[in-house]
């Protein structure tokens, strides 16, 4: 596989749930992103590791879960892009 591309929104999303955390300790925040940027790097060797997201139903869009956090991505030829991070509490639909 070749590599994984953060897509703006999943970028805005990561920015917006650092900051979220950051509000009890910025310790705590950046070490969360840190992780949950790790787990998307195991990626790049195992693209089907995720499940299929059941709200799209499609071999190519698949999500991981890290803590409370949804983490959706697409397969594209040899590479991973992630779509969006979204908790999952949230009532997530596909536009």
């Amino acid at each position: 596989m070749g590599k994984v591309i953060w897509s703006p929104a999943a970028l805005e999303d990561i920015k917006d749930i650092h900051d979220y955390i950051a509000k009890d300790s910025v310790d705590r925040a950046a070490l969360f992103i840190e992780r949950l940027i790790e787990v998307t790097d195991g990626l790049i060797e195992f693209p089907y590791s995720g499940r299929v997201i059941p709200e799209i139903n499609q071999t190519s869009c698949r999500e991981i879960v890290f803590g409370a956090y949804r983490i959706m991505y697409d397969i594209i030829s040899d590479s991973v892009r992630i779509a969006s991070v979204v908790h999952s509490a949230r009532d997530w639909q596909p536009k």
